[in-house]
């Protein structure tokens, strides 16, 4: 059986990987996909900063996810999961989806009030659904690692 322990480092090499691509998208792809698009379509060209920033700012949520994991796998590394250390992480891993499943509903909502296709909200609506099982998924999980942590905590106090 994979021991969890022996998951840790590879998953940290990964997150390390993914957190170097997103800063690289925030600062140099995402601006210039942007600004090309604004150069190409200019009577669009309005759009090129609150797209840049709401796709920045995804891009941010994305990165508090990343930087919690990695918090929370020392907490594995260290046999500390089980504490009340861990519940802060997972509760700043569940702000960052929702404030990005928000940020998201504005988007869907001001392209379907404004699509004349029905292809581009369909998606919207697809990852909107999928942001918000995602997040209502760390939701849950946080009431079993509170249960968890609490478990253990009792069964400590009785040892």
């Amino acid at each position: 059986m994979f021991n969890e322990h022996r998951a840790v480092a590879p998953l940290r090499v990964f997150l390390v990987v993914l957190f170097g691509i997103l800063v690289m998208l925030q600062t140099f792809s995402l601006p210039g996909q942007f600004a090309h698009m604004a150069e190409e379509s200019p009577e669009q060209a309005y759009l090129r900063w609150p797209m840049t920033a709401v796709a920045v700012f995804w891009v941010l949520c994305v990165q508090v996810v990343v930087v919690s994991t990695w918090k929370l796998l020392t907490l594995v590394k260290r046999d500390r999961i089980f504490s009340d250390a861990s519940l802060a992480w997972v509760d700043a891993i569940v702000w960052a989806i929702f404030a990005a499943w928000v940020v998201l509903l504005g988007v869907f909502l001001y392209v379907g009030f404004n699509a004349t296709d029905p292809g581009l909200p369909l998606l919207l609506f697809l990852l909107l659904v999928g942001v918000a099982v995602l997040g209502l998924l760390m939701v849950v999980m946080r009431a079993l690692l509170r249960q968890a942590t609490t478990l253990r905590t009792d069964m400590e106090a009785v040892i």
